[in-house]
């Protein structure tokens, strides 16, 4: 954790810059989409002010960790613009995990190939996932299906197609082949910068917590207390966020947090003197609402 001098110094030098307003909403068009998922609880619209506060350092980072991957925006952006040397995406739920050991492997473009190959309506749909998979690819294939054509791009057990989607499309609404094989494509030109690892967030914040120079970003599932959006999006969803809070308050590096506006949430990050902000965003029906941002202290917000 940054202490005394060390976080006066780095407050100074960030505040020497000009932040990113809060008080406005990031328009998404206008940040490169790179992921080919459509991920609830995605933070494409936090891209902005993730490179700010990477870019703000006075070195870049030798590493940026994004703890619960997901659809990985954060973690590709900070790759494909080498806002640290190196990414490294960390996964729990195996689904998801498939995708990106398929397209960081030799197998992406197999992937890519499968998703321009696929003829999709809603009989080889339901056959294609219901189909016991045989490996990793396979199972990547299935699940990009089942984010694509779900309603709002969810995986959790019990999600079901779309069935008007935009202009009545149905599944199609959101099925761009084309677009998703690019996306594939693109990212194995830096997948070299990448590392991926399928297994448990905190278990990997105690491993590294004493690295110097490692950033770490960290977008639990909304499960804080109040809020269960997380059981009707992810499949793995409970998370001790105590506990998260403990491990992070014993990181070298520095980090940024972001959570769904809960008051058990501004008081853990207090209990540990963590700055919490304020941050504007669009919700899934266009409503305007904040998300916390927690971070060491008050730097690029």
């Amino acid at each position: 954790m940054f202490q005394g001098t060390e976080r006066q110094a780095l407050q100074l030098s960030l505040f020497e810059q000009q932040p990113i307003s809060k008080s406005k909403i990031v328009n998404v068009a206008s940040v490169r989409q790179l992921s080919p998922f459509r991920y609830p609880g995605g933070k494409t619209w936090l891209v902005p002010i993730v490179r700010e506060w990477l870019q703000q350092r006075d070195k870049k980072p030798a590493e940026l960790v994004e703890v619960f991957a997901g659809g990985g925006i954060i973690g590709l952006t900070a790759a494909q613009e080498r806002l640290a040397d190196h990414v490294t995406m960390i996964e729990l739920d195996p689904d998801v995990a498939s995708v990106w050991l398929t397209i960081l492997s030799g197998d992406a473009e197999w992937l890519a190939e499968k998703i321009l190959g696929f003829e999709l309506t809603v009989l080889n749909a339901h056959e294609a996932i219901e189909k016991p998979f045989s490996d990793t690819k396979e199972r990547a294939f299935q699940t990009i299906l089942r984010n694509r054509i779900c309603h709002g791009g969810i995986l959790a057990h019990g999600s079901g197609f779309l069935k008007h989607g935009e202009n009545g499309k149905g599944i199609a609404s959101r099925w761009y082949p084309e677009t998703l094989a690019k996306r594939i494509r693109y990212i194995m030109t830096f997948r070299d910068r990448i590392t991926f690892i399928e297994g448990d967030g905190l278990c990997h914040l105690r491993n590294v917590a004493k690295i110097p120079d490692v950033a770490f970003f960290i977008d639990p599932p909304y499960t804080a207390p109040g809020k269960r959006a997380g059981k009707r999006l992810y499949n793995f969803f409970e998370i001790n966020h105590e506990e998260l809070f403990d491990i992070v308050s014993t990181l070298n590096g520095d980090f940024m947090m972001t959570y769904d506006d809960a008051g058990s949430v501004r008081e853990m990050a207090e209990a540990r003197g963590f700055f919490v902000s304020h941050v504007l965003m669009k919700g899934t029906h266009h409503n305007k609402m904040f998300e916390l941002l927690v971070t060491p202290c008050e730097h690029i917000l």
